[in-house]
């Protein structure tokens, strides 16, 4: 079977990519077709004074990214240029406490101050970002330590889970349908090819995740964070499979259930409002996507113990997660404001989940560049939607996560983050599959 029909979805050419251009109202324009730098004459002509160690201050920050292609403008006027022209972003500054927030704890008061408007982005959003991170020091420096423990994660207990889940998904089914795809998979999808749209590549990374778990009709599976319901009611459908699906957000729960009923599929599945860790029953597979970032390193053992328990002798089972080349903790501005309790764990550490109980690591497959991709979908999504979701929230809201997005977009293009599909079975079944041709092959 050829890329172009992977999984007989219909393949329609998307644009190339998304670049943000933020404008004088605040707003950002998107221009997929622009590949360079972009105009910065939408800067603010800011008049006043500024000290020799505060435009020093600026320079070193520079420098501190390898004098990357942008300058930073300060409240007085005065610009601090980076390297050599054409630079691809200005950053404005409005004011001089502004400047000593970012220069003493960087990671966080960017986004502290780009969300409040007292840090200003003209130019390529998202370019800047990945400037950033490709500049960055990712060797676990002092500093990185210093703020690991100034910002080290809450423990994901039953009820912070509940607290740190209501955070980010429960602020309205209707906030996520404005930018993701007809089905509502909030996760990295899988594009068979350059030219596949977001609603095909999501649908095509249903398929893929069932192909791994080799599902058989009338099989039972259990779920573990089903986000609206898409994985479990693709499995049912297109796989004849039963469900029990569990997640604690009482809004995705609603939403999973309603979708259940309006596809005559409440007898095949079942979405729970619980906690993983009560997982009860006996299933032939068990399926995490995009779960483990809220599950913490701490708790790994007891999701490991939750899956022996409730896996079959012949059992297997998928996990796809977000992750990371080695330990790392989560960014700070993230984990406060976007993904409270989130951690995106090495694939070192998530062995902790199989190690204790005899399971066997089958296949691992890296997927950053489709989150990349995924990414571009999205932030140009929620672009076209801003102001309707302006109204909705406010300009602080917007601007909180059009730069979790497009930060998003920049840790997974410069390969700080990573998207890890891992597959695993019981250490005694030899139920495997000699090579992967049963990924790709016509159904």
């Amino acid at each position: 079977m050829t890329a172009s029909n992977y999984a007989g979805f219909q393949v329609q050419p998307s644009r190339k990519g998304v670049c943000v251009n933020e404008n004088k109202s605040g707003a950002f324009d998107l221009n997929p077709d622009n590949q360079g730098g972009y105009p910065l004459a939408g800067a603010p002509n800011l008049t006043g004074h500024s000290l020799a160690v505060e435009r020093w201050l600026a320079r070193r920050m520079l420098r501190s990214l390898g004098d990357p292609p942008i300058n930073i403008q300060l409240w007085s006027g005065e610009v601090v240029e980076g390297a050599a022209a054409p630079h691809i972003a200005r950053i404005v500054l409005t004011d001089r406490a502004a400047l000593w927030k970012l220069a003493s704890d960087p990671e966080y008061q960017f986004g502290e101050l780009y969300s409040q408007g007292r840090l200003q982005v003209y130019g390529d959003l998202v370019a800047l970002l990945e400037l950033s991170y490709r500049g960055s020091s990712s060797d676990g420096t002092f500093r990185e330590h210093l703020t690991s423990w100034r910002y080290r994660p809450h423990a994901a207990s039953l009820r912070r889970a509940k607290t740190n889940i209501h955070h980010h998904y429960d602020i309205g089914n209707d906030f996520y349908r404005l930018w993701l795809d007809d089905a509502m998979v909030y996760t990295c999808a899988y594009f068979p090819t350059e030219t596949t749209t977001l609603e095909a590549a999501q649908q095509a990374k249903l398929e893929h995740t069932c192909r791994k778990l080799r599902l058989r009709e009338n099989e039972n599976v259990v779920e573990a964070g089903c986000g609206w319901g898409s994985l479990a009611l693709y499995m049912a459908q297109h796989h004849g499979v039963k469900v029990r699906a569990f997640n604690i957000s009482h809004e995705q729960i609603v939403y999973a259930r309603e979708r259940a009923k309006a596809l005559d599929l409440e007898s095949r599945v079942e979405f729970v409002e619980d906690d993983y860790r009560n997982i009860a029953g006996k299933y032939d597979a068990f399926v995490s996507v995009g779960m483990l970032e809220h599950v913490g390193p701490g708790n790994y053992e007891a999701l490991g113990a939750v899956i022996d328990r409730c896996l079959g002798p012949d059992g297997r089972g998928l996990i796809h997660s977000i992750g990371r080349n080695r330990p790392i903790r989560m960014n700070a501005w993230i984990a406060e404001r976007i993904f409270p309790g989130g951690y995106t764990p090495a694939l070192s550490e998530m062995t902790r989940i199989f190690e204790p109980y005899a399971f066997s690591i089958l296949d691992v497959e890296n997927l950053r560049l489709h989150y990349a991709r995924t990414l571009r979908h999205w932030l140009e999504r929620f672009e076209r939607s801003a102001d309707q979701i302006r109204q909705m929230f406010d300009d602080r809201f917007v601007r909180m996560w059009r730069l979790y997005l497009a930060g998003s977009l920049a840790a997974f293009s410069t390969g700080w983050m990573q998207l890890f599909q891992v597959t695993f079975n019981r250490t005694m079944c030899n139920d495997v599959p000699l090579t992967r041709e049963h990924l790709y092959c016509a159904r």
